[in-house]
């Protein structure tokens, strides 16, 4: 096991693992590291924890120190420069008539560097706008392109639940998410429906997962013959929530049927749903568009 310290970069951002030294610290912290791209702030959310060495990249960069209240202020004075830049950059673009849309844009802690995320249908050839920016910003210009989900991860919004989209808010890395789960859930299969502001499948799907496809398994099918305490009938709905079942009971002898909800497990049936294995032709033409 290795001990690890936590801790983000930007807010709902991916937790990066660091050896915590000899220091202690506490969550929301501020902390200088060592990273790839050189000395950089990050806030805690792990303070401390063990983990399995088979699931760490080793070996772990250490943490340099507690930040400074100058080291705040240094990280603060980054993060108020990006509206500038962001003008700045988007005044460039339509200067050079490349066919690109700016995101966001991120300042490395000791100010070497500046990196602008931008998405763009084709690939496009920057080089002169690199080497304007390189002039106007007196430092290496880096800029990086992103899918559409990234996308929505940078700038954010609220999704059609009224919440800020997850990836943005409390999800640090993207999940697989699938038609099957979808259909697991028992969800409309409308894509207005089950995408996010992406366009791609709305990343929830995979919160509760793991819960339907256990439910999925002990339900009966809609439209299956069942035996009931007040006699055979026909699923007609089912209920995932509630383990619940209702039921069409017919009476033929006074030519009349009702409609019961019973518990699963006071049911009878031969055979019980399976999550259905998905396969990409089994997927609707309108459903593929938004599959990753």
């Amino acid at each position: 096991m290795a001990k690890i310290t936590g801790v983000t970069f930007k807010d709902g951002g991916k937790v990066y693992y660091f050896a915590p030294g000899k220091d202690k610290y506490k969550e929301g912290a501020g902390v200088i590291v060592e990273t790839a791209r050189g000395v950089e702030y990050a806030t805690v959310v792990i303070p401390y924890a063990e983990i399995p060495d088979d699931k760490l990249v080793s070996p772990l960069k250490p943490i340099l120190r507690t930040a400074t209240q100058k080291d705040k202020e240094i990280h603060l004075k980054n993060l108020e420069r990006k509206d500038e830049a962001l003008k700045t950059v988007a005044e460039k673009i339509r200067k050079h008539g490349l066919d690109m849309k700016l995101i966001d844009c991120e300042f490395t802690f000791d100010g070497a560097k500046a990196v602008f995320y931008y998405s763009a249908p084709q690939r496009v050839d920057f080089r002169e706008l690199v080497k304007e920016l390189s002039q106007v910003f007196k430092m290496r210009i880096e800029l990086r392109q992103v899918g559409i989900r990234d996308e929505i991860k940078l700038i954010g919004g609220l999704a059609t639940c009224g919440r800020e989209c997850c990836c943005a808010s409390c999800m640090p890395e993207f999940k697989k998410v699938s038609i099957k789960m979808a259909k697991n859930q028992g969800l409309s299969l409308n894509p207005g429906k089950i995408s996010g502001l992406c366009g791609r499948l709305m990343c929830c799907l995979a919160y509760e997962n793991d819960y339907y496809a256990d439910a999925c398994k002990k339900m009966p099918k809609i439209g299956a013959e069942v035996v009931t305490p007040e006699g055979k009938g026909t699923v007609v709905n089912i209920n995932m929530l509630k383990m619940e079942a209702r039921v069409r009971i017919d009476d033929k002898e006074k030519d009349l049927f009702t409609y019961h909800d019973f518990p699963v497990m006071a049911l009878k049936f031969k055979s019980v749903q399976k999550p259905e294995k998905e396969d990409a032709e089994d997927v609707p033409e309108d459903l593929k568009e938004i599959l990753d």
